[in-house]
């Protein structure tokens, strides 16, 4: 079968001079010369001993080639493997042996540290983000002629490891039918076409920047901006050009920090959207009043990409995650049975998007991966009278206290409103009395100082004792991955002796 996610992606624009990649500096990059520039790193790849089905794991960083490398993998056959730039050498070393890659990526830099994540016989190659390094080398001296190879919709064309806060990181097993089947989907639900220039300033290690972002406009034939990392600046003065973009909200709140963010300045765009963390309301009423435009927010992760959507024509409403996309089923349950319309309980979803399973761990896939292809997404969530999905948080991050169970994201939304408060994560941490004491971890607006005193006494008359924070904590900002999601892991570790015995 020829009709992999390669093909659908490039095999159209083989021949076209039209804008692919624009980049900073005002140089572009044609559909044509990356998929030539992919022919050649794919014969590299061949040359290199990369076989069908093989593992290419890949620590760069964003470039115009970086791209190309992805498209190049899955023409030769093989499995892409994205890693964080960030990782160091103790991490990597955990992904090369777990997923045993036929060749391994680096930057020229991390290529003297070989020895820290990598066996002796194992092929290294490095490509950096100025054009050099081996593998560029040795893929610029190849013929760009490449016939894509032949795989079918169930191979594996790539994986992504899970962040791992709790436990070993999961290799998530992606298939060329999952990702081009929720391509599609969202192409579809999003209006995108060759006409559209998409701002593309999100990293290409994650499923947001690689596979929601870059493969529904290498699909829909538009151009992307192709910033190496998020400028707020660069933003500001690249976004005439654009018709849309996608972010994380701290995209969007560091647009709003700016003065020469204006509505005039965002009048080309049709479409802003935001996932890979909650976007606050303050933030989305904010957004609607400077630029004009309501962020459309959704909800996916690395297993299954994206789940659901505010709609494109329609009420986007701020808080929720919209209802489930064309395709995809969606169900909250407790204890395996669907809960009744508006309770809270585990989302579980279903299509052609979901996963294959975790790399070499058969007994966490039978866990979270059922025979009938419902996926246990670990997400607590409802689904409103008219469909829409709110997302109130983790499974583990539910809170215990005194045998109630408490939902962060009820009392979150409560303390949000608060003056002086920019935002709050609320966690739940060991407590003597209760099992878990319930801790507010509250980010100050700017120049603003909360009182927790007034807070308290605010929330005595919204939430039931058991729900109420014993204690708060007030800081500058709450700690943060790359994509912009609050690590409440890191705060039950900093605040887990709150409450000594």
């Amino acid at each position: 079968m020829t009709n992999t996610l390669f093909d659908a992606l490039m095999e159209m624009h083989r021949e076209s001079e039209r804008d692919f990649l624009i980049l900073p500096d005002g140089d572009s990059l044609s559909y044509q010369q990356v998929h030539d520039l992919s022919g050649q790193m794919a014969n590299e790849l061949v040359a290199l001993g990369v076989m069908p089905g093989d593992r290419v794991a890949v620590q760069v960083e964003k470039s115009p080639e970086a791209l190309a490398l992805y498209l190049a993998t899955l023409r030769a056959g093989a499995v892409f493997l994205p890693l964080n730039t960030a990782y160091t050498a103790t991490e990597v070393a955990y992904f090369i042996g777990d997923a045993r890659p036929a060749l391994v990526i680096c930057d020229p830099a991390k290529e003297p540290q070989r020895d820290q994540f990598m066996s002796p016989d194992a092929t290294l190659r490095s490509m950096g983000a100025d054009g050099q390094g081996s593998f560029l080398q040795g893929a610029l001296g190849q013929s760009a002629m490449h016939h894509p190879t032949a795989r079918s919709g169930d191979d594996l064309a790539a994986i992504l490891y899970t962040s791992g806060t709790t436990g070993r990181s999961k290799g998530a097993m992606l298939s060329h039918d999952n990702l081009l089947s929720n391509a599609r989907t969202l192409v579809d639900a999003w209006r995108f076409s060759a006409d559209d220039v998409l701002l593309h300033a999100l990293p290409i290690f994650h499923t947001h920047g690689l596979f929601v972002a870059s493969n529904v406009m290498m699909l829909a034939g538009g151009a992307m901006i192709w910033l190496p990392k998020f400028d707020a600046g660069q933003v500001i003065g690249l976004l005439p050009r654009a018709t849309t973009m996608m972010g994380v909200p701290t995209f969007y709140t560091r647009l709003l920090d700016r003065d020469d963010f204006t509505a005039e300045l965002a009048a080309n765009m049709r479409l802003f959207t935001s996932g890979s963390a909650p976007l606050l309301a303050e933030t989305h009423r904010a957004f609607e009043e400077r630029s004009g435009h309501r962020i459309l927010e959704r909800y996916g992760m690395t297993e299954t990409n994206m789940n659901t959507s505010n709609p494109y024509e329609g009420d986007r409403r701020a808080g929720t995650v919209g209802p489930p996309l064309p395709g995809v089923e969606l169900r909250v349950t407790h204890e395996g049975a669907e809960v009744a319309q508006g309770e809270i309980g585990m989302i579980e979803v279903r299509g052609a998007n979901v996963f294959q399973g975790y790399w070499q761990m058969p007994e966490k896939t039978a866990e979270e991966l059922a025979d009938d292809g419902w996926f246990t997404t670990g997400d607590l969530g409802l689904i409103d009278a008219d469909g829409y999905v709110t997302i109130v948080g983790r499974g583990k991050d539910l809170i215990i206290s005194g045998g109630f169970n408490i939902y962060p994201k009820e009392v979150e939304l409560l303390i949000d409103e608060m003056p002086g408060v920019l935002e709050s994560a609320v966690i739940g941490v060991p407590h003597p009395d209760f099992g878990e004491g319930v801790v507010a971890v509250i980010a100050r607006a700017r120049d603003q100082d909360p009182d927790p005193q007034a807070i308290l006494a605010d929330l005595a008359d919204k939430l039931a004792k058991f729900k109420q924070p014993k204690k708060i904590v007030i800081v500058d900002e709450l700690p943060r991955n790359t994509m912009g999601k609050v690590q409440k892991a890191a705060l039950r570790k900093e605040y887990g002796g709150l409450f000594p015995a």
